[in-house]
């Protein structure tokens, strides 16, 4: 997401100072592909809204990873679990 206030340095880079799209996009990190577009369009804020949430890389571990999580906090330090053993715990067939 760009903020106005590089939308605005960008431009003024470009249309005031005269450099190039490749100076440009050198000097704020961003690509050449984004100082065009900011460049070639009017617009002052530039945002991607989804239309669908991708699914979480977890899937249904959460609460199962919760619940191993807190039963290892409960444990004394040396009883406690590593997260080796907690990732093989996840993996093995019930």
């Amino acid at each position: 997401m760009l903020v106005m206030e590089t939308i605005a340095r960008i431009r003024r880079e470009h249309f005031i100072r005269g450099k190039t799209i490749k100076e440009i996009a050198c000097d704020p990190k961003v690509s050449r592909n984004t100082v065009r577009k900011v460049l070639r369009s009017g617009e002052t804020s530039f945002e991607f809204d989804r239309q669908v949430q991708p699914r979480p890389k977890l899937g249904g571990w959460p609460v199962e990873l919760d619940g191993l999580l807190a039963a290892n906090d409960a444990k004394p330090a040396r009883e406690q679990l590593t997260l080796i053993r907690i990732f093989e715990d996840l993996r093995r067939p019930w």
